[in-house]
């Protein structure tokens, strides 16, 4: 009998829905495969795609969000980068701050964004973060008080599903005038999710998050004079993105935002029992295990386990040959395991952090998926632990 594939890293990807793919075909084909810019009934009928996924996009976000607010981009790293690069080089443009804060636990695409700010001469604040990976609102307040051109927090954490108080941060930053960017790329469909009451400036969501093709996302510019384009070219999106759009993608995307609204509180009562499951189930038999950020405000489909004694790629390893799929909370620096970047901003000790899993749940999780990493868990983390302690004696 063939082995039993368990995929538990939803939070890097998933599978393209078939409603997804099915809304996309027709703008692959021969009759709606026109440039959305070009006047004639090919273009037309692309435009129209464009349109449609913009006005599903808007409709999904609440009765905050105007279609024409919806900048689609390439993924959420550029639009990540064009929210954070592009209202920094607005406010230098009408003489405001050079200056973005980001919380520390930012997706390396906000990071990298605001390191690219300081390369540019500007400069970058860091907000510190607790035990539990909320951002620190006193840190907040004070970068306020020096003047910023956005401030950026991420809505869930990708690592440890922290869940931010955005109404609360967006609230701040809106009183100050600044504007202030969202994450919102692991909280679309797993949380409630609505601009209604929400006053953010910016919010980035992603396709391959929630069954839509990798190479589509989005920016939600409610602002269009607090960004300036980082990308030039024809005045395609107002020039704030400009480019030929990706329809097949566009549409894609807008279908799945309009399934993944739909679905979100179904997917996340169950998600997060499967989480819960798997947690309780872990904890009973590695007694030592440390669930990372348990204590705090968490989205349902993400949990990050610490085994004590072990390192990240070596249960990673053993995991995949048992025919499950996850991801680790560390990464590979010239050549040694270090914690991530999350981890170590929480205070997670260094041995902790080298040992951290992350499993995060999607639509065709079960029960049993669960059953399976159990059962394959303790003889895996015997393995690695006998052989780290082979290596360090």
């Amino acid at each position: 009998m063939p082995k039993r594939l368990v995929y538990l890293d939803n939070a890097a990807t998933t599978p393209v829905r078939s409603e997804v793919l099915e809304a996309m075909l027709p703008y692959l084909g021969p009759d709606a495969f026109g440039n959305p810019s070009s006047p004639h009934r090919f273009g037309r009928a692309a435009r129209a795609g464009v349109e449609e996924a913009k006005r599903r996009i808007a409709a999904a976000l609440g009765s905050g969000v105007e279609p024409g607010q919806v900048i689609f981009t390439s993924g959420g790293t550029e639009a990540d980068n064009l929210a954070v690069i592009g209202c920094a080089l607005a406010a230098r443009e009408r003489g405001g701050p050079f200056r973005v804060a980001v919380s520390a636990i930012e997706h390396k695409a906000v990071l990298a964004a605001a390191h690219a700010v300081a390369r540019l001469g500007g400069e970058e604040i860091i907000l510190p973060v607790n035990g539990q990976g909320e951002v620190s609102e006193d840190a907040l307040s004070e970068a306020l008080a020096r003047g910023v051109a956005v401030v950026s927090v991420m809505w869930v954490n990708n690592e440890i599903g922290v869940v931010q108080p955005v109404g609360r941060l967006a609230a701040r930053c809106r009183e100050a005038g600044v504007p202030f960017h969202v994450d919102g790329v692991q909280a679309f469909g797993k949380i409630p999710v609505s601009l209604h009451d929400i006053v953010c400036t910016l919010l980035t969501i992603s396709g391959h998050k929630i069954g839509a093709p990798k190479g589509i996302g989005a920016l939600v510019v409610r602002d269009r004079d607090a960004v300036e384009a980082i990308i030039h070219g024809g005045g395609q999106q107002f020039g704030i993105r400009p480019g030929t759009e990706n329809v097949p993608g566009i549409v894609g995307l807008g279908t799945a935002v309009e399934l993944a609204a739909r679905e979100q509180a179904a997917f996340a009562a169950r998600v997060a029992a499967l989480r819960d499951e798997l947690e309780r189930r872990l904890l009973a038999v590695v007694p030592d295990a440390v669930i990372n950020a348990a204590h705090g405000p968490r989205a349902p489909h993400v949990t990050s386990v610490s085994i004590p004694g072990t390192d990240s790629e070596a249960l990673l390893m053993h995991l995949d040959l048992a025919g499950i799929a996850c991801s680790s909370g560390s990464a590979c620096s010239t050549g040694a395991v270090e914690p991530s970047h999350v981890l170590t901003a929480m205070g997670v000790p260094r041995d902790l952090g080298v040992a951290a899993l992350r499993f995060s749940f999607g639509k065709e999780n079960t029960p049993e998926d669960v059953e399976a990493l159990i059962g394959a868990l303790p003889k895996i983390v015997e393995k690695v632990r006998a052989l780290s302690a082979v290596l360090h004696r």
